[in-house]
């Protein structure tokens, strides 16, 4: 690491990867002081997450930091895409853009289970909502539903399978993280050129190491201002009411980093079509270094390609307000066609970079 040789014109966009694996460290590390407090067991659940907070010697810290440390953990995900988005990344290094979408949906399935774990109103709800989703799978669905349940319902079952699979996931992501390196190291990182060009490029350390350090300090102090002052900025209101199978709330949505999605799946009328258009919605990440053959060279040289790339970060924000908003007029008239934008931005952005585009 101490030698890698390191493009010297890299940016602070290039600090996302090293600033994910310290929330990543970090999420393990408080997720497994509060397992030791946490029971799985659907009538003492929610009483032993207040304990945590209440009763064990800096539980309230430990919690509040996993739980706030989630969103930022997806925050940088998204910086990070983004930025591999804009410098083409997917072109140079498909094999790393390819597992590093895979580490992002792992993330998601990991970052849903963990929010069923507090077994709050919206955990219980959300969770009814999202695997109901499985029953839109022709033939199997129904009883995919009831596989994944452990049962008829949303119940102690769930819970138990929940509760193990959020445990081991971060142990796959960091596996994923170290191939997601691996391959990363064997072209080196690009940089704002969109070139691997081994020319003018210098060590690592201590460069770029105290680069890093820098962002880690940054992203702490962020962290711990959220953390100690507002920890509950980010959570829902409803969660701290216990789950109630007879109490329905009245507007059950999930955390503010699956709200795009959650637009995407309420602006399609039929079922299965939306839960393929929410699938679709993170696959076609995978379809990007599949593009057709371009120069190679970042979008520095095609306005063409900034200005579709700057309306899809335009449409991603409105899809995560609108995942937000009730469902009702007119968020849910102007979720299609922001949905339809979605899809359509992405293949813009793929034909944007053949040579035509180019000056």
């Amino acid at each position: 690491m101490s030698s890698l040789p390191t493009p010297m014109s890299i940016s602070i966009w290039w600090n996302g990867g090293s600033i994910l694996g310290l929330l990543l460290g970090m999420q393990i590390l408080t997720g497994f002081f509060l397992s030791m407090h946490y029971t799985s067991d659907i009538t003492n659940t929610f009483a032993s997450v207040v304990h945590i907070s209440r009763d064990v010697p800096y539980g309230w810290l430990f919690r509040s930091f996993h739980a706030n440390g989630a969103s930022f953990f997806f925050l940088f995900i998204y910086f990070h895409i983004g930025r591999g988005l804009y410098y083409q990344s997917y072109i140079t290094q498909p094999r790393t853009w390819m597992v590093g979408v895979t580490i992002f949906l792992t993330s998601m399935a990991t970052a849903f289970l963990g929010y069923v774990l507090p077994w709050g109103q919206m955990s219980f709800w959300g969770a009814t909502v999202i695997t109901n989703l499985m029953s839109a799978i022709p033939y199997f669905g129904p009883s995919l539903v009831e596989w994944i349940w452990g049962s008829f319902s949303v119940g102690q079952s769930t819970l138990t399978r929940f509760y193990s699979l959020h445990f081991i996931l971060p142990f796959v992501i960091g596996a994923l993280s170290a191939i997601h390196i691996y391959f990363l190291h064997e072209k080196g990182s690009t940089n704002p050129l969109g070139s691997l060009n081994h020319s003018s490029k210098m060590h690592f350390h201590p460069y770029f190491s105290w680069k890093d350090i820098v962002g880690f300090l940054f992203v702490l102090f962020c962290l711990g201002f959220i953390a100690l002052f507002y920890p509950n900025l980010l959570g829902d209101p409803e969660n701290f009411s216990m789950a109630n199978i007879k109490v329905t709330p009245t507007h059950i949505q999930p955390e503010w980093y699956f709200l795009f999605a959650y637009a995407i799946l309420r602006s399609i009328p039929s079922k299965l079509g939306g839960v393929v258009a929410l699938v679709m919605s993170i696959f076609i990440l995978y379809f990007l270094p599949l593009m057709i053959k371009s120069l190679g060279l970042s979008s520095s040289f095609s306005p063409l390609f900034q200005l579709f790339y700057w309306i899809l970060v335009v449409d991603f924000i409105i899809l995560t307000w609108l995942g937000a908003c009730p469902i009702e007029e007119p968020y849910t008239t102007l979720a299609v066609p922001c949905t339809i934008l979605y899809f359509i931005l992405f293949l813009f952005l793929m034909f944007s970079t053949s040579k035509i585009f180019f000056i």
